[in-house]
């Protein structure tokens, strides 16, 4: 019998985030597309050389990306959506980056194909990760063809490099499940997709490819009686077509699909053996013995070094009665590149630790241990028995003045005092807001020369006291613009901050920080987790400062800005070994004591972000209720202990609240903003059958795309709200923060959408005044 090692995917962006820079450049029109084509040719070579030289046996192609997979499947099979114009033979770069990040007539390039203004594609995240994908749109009469040849040319290019690779396909049935139909249910247009995947397939085959990973990830999820039903008819028809198809699932077991997965005719499967464990034994009881079984078994998601001998022992017996290849549990697209880059970081902490190319050479030592005996890899499980040990009993772990906070605590006393009428009441008598208050969401943008002084301040070239100034002066000039154009609540523009969670993460104990542990959370948007590795608590107050500073400098409402427990949770490579709604408790605590901090200081308003609550939302609803109870608990420790007339704000990303919306309400927030551009005000639909109580800011400006939306544009955004919730509900805002957007997209952005606030208050003085008559 024989052990083989597989990736299912590689980090994108680079050892250094090559590709974040490429892209970059090629949209600012500082570089060619020629450039950037190669430039991602390089990166991928290089990824392929070093997952060979790491000891996979099985590379993935297709798994790079120049800005989604799922967009590049979209992409793959000609699903363009109607607006975009698209009457071409292929889908070019100009309309791939279009629907990724919307056009508008003067900064889409020449040949775009599409002069007019064009929204992006809807972004949510990928299942209970980070990452954001570009949900698919379908129409009726939706036809489907092949429109891009890059899972060709990707196998080719490996192939001529020397590397026999194993394409990786987003399956049909996930692709379908993950998108959203206008007048048409999606599975519905099975029939004619299978027709453009099963020439996908050949195609491959005739190019020499002899197996093919078909990722399918929905089935982990709970299935109707359509959807499985749709599995056996697609696999039924696809299984025949060419390659052997290595059915890919992740992020959580099969349970009740199990059944039906076990009697699909595929070659190959793969199960996620972190996520659940559990699920070998009854797959080993249901499958055939010529499927050849991949075993996730080391975590694609988090950062912590596994335990080989332990994995040792538990596949021992399996290994010596059937072939087997081992895999991380999913595509290590969420997890950074190469730990040996991290030279600063505590070497203590370090030993815990292991990213993508680690990973690999961790599947590679427990690959020869199997084939070979114990032996074969005896310095590697020397080093993983030494790093378990050392974490295990290791003092930066746990602290008793934390465990003792946590014993003491009254969750169920975690409510605020009144009720939200009467705290609306104070407040507004406090605040003094007009109908329909602005705001923006927290950050302005991060621009280069900002970047440049953090950066030159991290090296030490910039001391401590002319940092400060520099960011003095820059929230001193944003306080002013923002007076300048009227908004009503202002914010100080987060300039002092790297990321939203490494801000906070920095400043508590119980996490620590690499330098280059960049993973990709949507195009060239990177991101680094800290690192929670042991007990949380607040040594000082981490925001106060800033905040005093910021509203000296104006008579204006000042939001206090922090980020929710439930999100640094969410946003973190998270400990494992407690539960992790512990951990977001200790978090939940340190932020208690910087909102009140903030109150004591005069702040009337404090924003607690919370943008990943339902992103941490388990797969199956039968865990559901579990997790919102103590995300929701943990929300409320954070934001229950202030006046009534202190005004708590929170904000969500890209996020689906039909199904949660109930636990949205229970948060109690006074305010909370979402994104609603992309989504045409469509998720307004739960606040509006719930009959939400509290106050809403549906974003009518999607920050995501570079493109500058029309004061018309936000008017009608607003008014279509009003047909959904009170517009005595509705504050407005854009859909996210600024910090990744210039100045001259914002500028005119938000002037625009000042305009269209203070035209909806008119259209509210001349409808009363009418009613008055």
């Amino acid at each position: 019998m024989t052990v083989s090692v597989a990736t299912l995917g590689f980090p994108r962006i680079g050892l250094r985030r090559e590709l974040k820079f490429a892209l970059e450049s090629y949209w600012a029109g500082k570089s060619s597309l020629a450039e950037l084509l190669s430039a991602a040719a390089g990166l991928r070579a290089l990824n392929w050389g070093r997952q060979k030289a790491l000891g996979a046996d099985i590379l993935p192609s297709n798994d790079f990306s120049l800005y989604d997979h799922v967009l590049d499947t979209s992409a793959l099979i000609g699903a363009i959506p109607p607006r975009y114009d698209w009457a071409g033979e292929s889908v070019d770069p100009d309309l791939y980056f279009a629907m990724a990040r919307g056009a508008q007539h003067d900064t889409a390039r020449a040949g775009c194909g599409h002069a007019h203004d064009t929204t992006a594609m809807e972004m949510t995240k990928w299942f209970d990760t980070n990452y954001h994908f570009l949900v698919p749109e379908l129409t009726a009469g939706q036809s489907f063809r092949i429109a891009s040849t890059k899972i060709f040319d990707e196998f080719s290019e490996a192939k001529a490099l020397g590397y026999p690779t194993r394409p990786v396909l987003l399956g049909p049935v996930s692709w379908l499940m993950l998108a959203k139909g206008k007048a048409v249910e999606p599975l519905a247009l099975l029939p004619a997709l299978l027709e453009t995947y099963s020439e996908i397939l050949a195609r491959l085959a005739a190019l020499g490819a002899d197996w093919v990973q078909i990722d399918e990830p929905c089935l982990v999820l709970d299935l109707t009686d359509d959807q499985r039903t749709a599995f056996e008819r697609t696999y039924a028809s696809l299984a025949t077509r060419g390659p052997k198809l290595m059915l890919t699932t992740y992020f959580g077991g099969l349970g009740d699909n199990l059944n039906l997965v076990a009697e699909l005719p595929v070659h190959g499967l793969h199960l996620d053996l972190v996520r659940a464990p559990d699920q070998l034994e009854p797959a080993l009881a249901r499958l055939q013995p010529h499927v050849l079984l991949s075993l996730g078994v080391i975590d694609g998601r988090n950062i912590w070094r596994a335990n080989l001998p332990d994995l040792y022992w538990r596949l021992k017996e399996l290994a010596a009665k059937r072939d087997v290849v081992l895999a991380p549990s999913c595509s290590l697209i969420h997890v950074p590149v190469d730990l040996a880059l991290e030279t600063s970081l505590d070497p203590e902490v370090a030993q815990w630790l292991s990213f993508a190319a680690q990973k690999v050479e961790e599947l590679a030592a427990l690959a020869k241990a199997l084939n070979e005996g114990e032996d074969a890899s005896f310095a590697a499980f020397a080093a993983s028995r030494i790093a378990a040990v050392a974490r295990r009993t290791s003092p930066k772990i746990h602290d008793p003045a934390v465990a003792a906070r946590i014993a003491a605590l009254d969750t169920g006393g975690a409510r605020r005092a009144a009720s939200f009428a009467a705290r609306r009441e104070a407040q507004q008598k406090r605040l003094g807001l007009p109908a329909y208050p602005t705001t923006t969401i927290g950050s302005f943008p991060q621009t280069p020369d900002i970047r440049k002084a953090r950066a030159a301040h991290v090296r030490g070239e910039i001391d401590d006291e002319a940092y400060a100034r520099y960011l003095r002066a820059e929230t001193r000039a944003a306080v002013k613009w923002q007076e300048e154009i009227g908004l009503d609540v202002l914010v100080h523009g987060e300039f002092e901050r790297n990321d939203m969670v490494q801000y906070f993460g920095e400043q508590l104990a119980g996490f620590a920080f690499t330098r280059a542990g960049w993973v990709q959370s949507y195009g060239s948007r990177c991101v680094r987790p800290p690192v929670l590795y042991g007990d949380v608590s607040r040594p000082k107050t981490m925001t106060v400062d800033w905040w005093r500073y910021a509203q000296d400098q104006t008579d204006r409402p000042m939001k206090g800005m922090l980020t929710g427990p439930v999100t640094i949770l969410n946003w973190s490579f998270v400990r494992d070994d407690q539960p992790r709604e512990a951990s977001c408790r200790q978090i939940a605590l340190a932020i208690r004591d910087e909102v009140q901090d903030l109150e004591t200081a005069g702040a009337a308003i404090v924003q607690i972000d919370e943008a990943a609550l339902r992103e941490g939302l388990p797969l199956r609803r039968s865990e559901w209720q579990h997790y919102l109870n103590w995300a929701v608990e943990c929300f409320r420790i954070a934001s229950s202990a202030v006046r009534d007339d202190t005004q708590i704000h929170t904000h969500m990303c890209y996020s689906e609240f039909n199904d949660i919306i109930r636990a949205i309400g229970d948060m109690d927030a006074d305010v909370i903003s979402i994104e609603t551009a992309r989504s045409q005000m469509e998720l307004l639909d739960a606040f509006a059958s719930y009959a939400y109580p509290n106050a809403v800011g549906p974003g009518v400006y999607d920050i995501h795309s570079p493109r500058i939306p029309a004061e018309r544009e936000m008017t009608d955004l607003l008014a279509l709200a009003c047909k959904h919730i009170s517009p005595e509900q509705v504050w407005v805002n854009p859909d996210c923060g600024l910090k990744t957007r210039k100045w001259d997209e914002v500028r005119p952005a938000l002037i625009a959408m000042v305009a269209a606030a203070k035209s909806m208050r008119a259209r509210t003085l001349v409808k009363e005044a009418y009613l008055a008559r």
